[in-house]
């Protein structure tokens, strides 16, 4: 029996050779057998599927068995069961839409274009007349993007069209494409992805993508080669990160003295308000100047200590002087800049001379001298002077109804009283020029009633309000001998 047994051992090591060519030289189509290695949990799972799987389901192309290839990749074909690498995809040519955003960091304007696209291994191409599919013109095409180093991703925020996603080159260069269909737009997204993934990868680079998602990280558009990777360029990343969480973490733990600092700042700046100088004080030392347009008018001339304005007076004289013969005078407007200019220099409380050069325009001094009525905080006629008006004018019996406006103005303020009666004297004077300036008391009412009256709230309806601010100067200026005791 012992005997026996060294024979059978000796002969199994003899045929032992004899299986391990036939495990090396074995096809897809034959049965592995399965013997115990050291080889990886992998290449015994591939064996023993290899056992299993029929002939039909076996795959058409040999495995890759580099594991590094595998993981990079991570591309799954169907059927398969297995990773192999995923060819890239042509795309021939088709109709889509497209607009070039920006070029080389600098942008450009959005002009949408129906253009032939053809997607190659490395470019995308762009015509502007269809092309055949054996050969392409290189005479018609219009721009050529590359893809090494490209980023690719859907975006809502760059156009209102639908199915639009965005190309960015390495060089800064934006494209938006657009397809009407969402298949279209799909496919040739999908395609230009992986002609991208398969360029960077073969450049030595990575895609920018988030982990176990397909959106694209953000990158960039100015600095060529963004997407390369190097250890040195992934250091001062995560040195970034660790200095906004150290930041982060010391604002948590010194949140008490931040609050304190606080509240210094608050006490520091409470006493320096308590400490600023009043706005008396900052007046009388010149720092503040009170200014003549929009300013009350009792206000202005207590402080100029008239019961006129020193600025209606000059502007009065100053038409009095050389504008009562003018054509359309104070219904021609003067030029605005100018106006402005002169409003400036009066509220700067500079010396002013209506005789210069530049105030040679009669028109620009009426334009002021309306501007000035425009702007008070209020009209000349007070608010509470409107509705009343309104009601005296209604009166049918002429002398009740000048006894009521006059009534009305004689009960106003002292500057109210007398800026009405410098200003209805000087329009009777611009009246009597009125065969040179063409101007009457109808046209003198639609140009002062809006600038001197307007009712506090403007409730009522408007046009009717205009009619009464009209008919009200009108018969103020027909009545001012009487109302005024001119």
């Amino acid at each position: 029996m012992a005997g026996a047994r060294i024979t059978n051992i000796q002969t199994a090591k003899k045929q032992l050779p004899m299986i391990q060519p036939l495990q090396q030289t074995a096809t897809q189509d034959s049965v592995q057998i399965r013997i115990k290695s050291s080889k990886s949990s992998g290449d015994r799972l591939s064996q023993s599927k290899s056992m299993v799987l029929q002939e039909s389901d076996l795959p058409q192309k040999p495995i890759s068995r580099h594991r590094r290839n595998q993981s990079q990749h991570n591309v799954a074909v169907q059927g398969g069961g297995a990773n192999i690498f995923k060819p890239l995809v042509e795309l021939k040519g088709e109709h889509l839409n497209m607009a070039k955003i920006s070029e080389s960091g600098k942008k450009q304007r959005k002009n949408w274009t129906q253009m032939w696209s053809v997607l190659t291994s490395d470019q995308l191409l762009f015509y502007k007349e269809r092309q055949p599919e054996t050969s392409q013109k290189t005479g018609g095409k219009v721009d050529a993007v590359q893809l090494c180093g490209a980023v690719i991703q859907w975006t809502t925020e760059k156009s209102s069209r639908k199915n639009v996603f965005q190309i960015t080159t390495n060089t800064g260069s934006e494209y938006l494409l657009q397809a009407d269909s969402y298949t279209i737009a799909v496919k040739w997204f999908d395609a230009i992805r992986g002609s991208i993934d398969s360029l960077t990868k073969e450049d030595g680079g990575f895609s920018l993508r988030r982990s176990n998602s397909s959106d694209y990280l953000p990158r960039h558009s100015s600095l060529p080669g963004y997407g390369s990777a190097s250890p040195s360029s992934k250091q001062p990343n995560s040195a970034h990160r660790r200095s906004i969480n150290m930041f982060g973490s010391s604002k948590l733990k010194h949140s008490t003295s931040d609050s304190a600092d606080k509240n210094g700042v608050k006490n520091r700046l409470k006493k320096f308000i308590i400490r600023r100088p009043s706005m008396k004080t900052l007046q009388e030392k010149g720092l503040i100047k009170d200014r003549v347009f929009g300013c009350h008018l009792l206000t202005l001339c207590q402080r100029e200590g008239s019961s006129v304005p020193k600025f209606v007076q000059i502007c009065v004289d100053a038409v009095d002087k050389r504008g009562l013969g003018v054509d359309g005078i104070y219904r021609v407007s003067g030029n605005l800049a100018t106006i402005q200019k002169l409003r400036f220099i009066v509220d700067q409380e500079e010396d002013l001379n209506l005789d210069h050069s530049q105030w040679e325009d009669i028109h620009v001094v009426t334009g002021a001298l309306k501007m000035f009525f425009r702007e008070l905080p209020e009209p000349l006629f007070p608010f509470r002077l409107f509705q009343p008006l309104v009601e005296a004018i209604k009166i049918k019996e002429p002398k009740p109804k000048v006894q009521a406006v006059k009534k009305l103005i004689l009960g106003l303020p002292k500057p109210n009283r007398d800026t009405m009666k410098l200003l209805f004297s000087h329009l009777h004077r611009v009246l009597a020029f009125s065969k040179k300036n063409l101007m009457s008391t109808q046209g003198i009412g639609i140009v002062f009633g809006p600038t001197l009256m307007w009712p506090e709230l403007d409730a009522g309806n408007m046009a009717v309000n205009m009619v009464y601010q009209n008919q009200i100067i009108e018969y103020i200026l027909v009545e001012s001998q009487e109302i005024f005791s001119l």
